[in-house]
């Protein structure tokens, strides 16, 4: 009895009465951003592009919810990824929410500014709207064992920052002009997207990253709260949250990977582990 009248019975009434509960899908976004290779996907536009397709197309929505929890990573997945959530909203008009849970930083940031209004927690890191590009050099260590690097080019900027090669000051300034294009780029975003919002503060745009209160005051997020609140206080107590999630493979689900049996995918997987993992690291406190 309790079944049919707490479940069965609202739904017949919902179905005579064409009163439905608001709905709001929700797509998480969490992870790095980009290819981390075979063994490890990040966030790329083919990987999430149907859940964003679908999560629009729901007719009865009234909005759309993101869950940004990323440090960031590829400025252009970020920017391919950001650019069809404004297309889906366009062609939908449905209005984009995003909630940011531990970080949304750099690219993470990038999805985030994305939608129309940003919800943070307090404690959510936001912000280090920058670029940055890091690597090893191996100049000393080839000497010491005694390898010898033999490189043969056709054009003079082939051998661009190979890290068995000693460091050229044309090679840093060519990387830093091509890191300055990327940056303008993404401060330009974020200025259209946050126009009339942002904080005069010369660190904004310095690659510097805040807590999600401070985030508040510099405009560069809407308020603190969280996802269920935040829609409950919207659009009531009945609004349906259905998550749009990434369906994984028994393989993926069994061990946390895909598949493959050869020692340089396995290798591989481990390089882009040690990567994602400093990526994080970048913003724990």
């Amino acid at each position: 009895m309790d079944f049919i009248t707490g479940t069965v019975l609202p739904k017949l009434r919902e179905i005579a009465t064409g009163d439905w509960p608001p709905v709001v899908p929700v797509v998480p976004l969490a992870g790095v951003i980009g290819n981390m290779g075979p063994m490890r996907k990040g966030l790329t536009l083919e990987g999430v592009a149907e859940l964003l397709e679908r999560a629009f197309k729901v007719k009865r929505a009234n909005a759309v919810a993101l869950v940004v929890n990323s440090p960031g990573g590829s400025p252009v997945q970020s920017a391919l990824i950001a650019k069809r959530i404004r297309q889906l909203a366009a062609e939908h008009d449905k209005k984009v929410f995003a909630f940011c849970e531990d970080v949304a930083a750099s690219g993470g940031y990038w999805l985030a500014a994305a939608a129309d209004e940003i919800i943070v927690d307090d404690n959510s890191i936001v912000g280090s709207i920058g670029v940055i590009s890091s690597s090893l050099g191996f100049v000393e260590a080839i000497r010491k064992i005694g390898v010898e690097r033999r490189l043969h080019t056709a054009g003079e900027s082939k051998s661009f920052m190979d890290p068995f090669l000693p460091e050229k000051k044309a090679d840093v300034a060519r990387l830093k002009e091509i890191q300055g294009d990327m940056h303008g780029s993404f401060k330009d975003y974020v200025r259209e997207r946050r126009a009339g919002k942002l904080a005069d503060d010369p660190n904004l745009f310095s690659g510097a990253f805040w807590t999600g209160r401070r985030a508040v005051e510099l405009g560069l997020a809407d308020a603190v709260g969280d996802i269920r609140q935040t829609l409950r206080e919207r659009y009531g107590e009945r609004v349906k949250m259905p998550v749009f999630k990434q369906r994984k493979g028994w393989l993926s689900r069994r061990f946390g990977a895909q598949s493959g049996t050869d020692a340089g995918i396995w290798a591989d997987g481990l390089i882009c582990a040690v990567e994602e993992r400093m990526i994080w690291d970048r913003y724990r406190l």
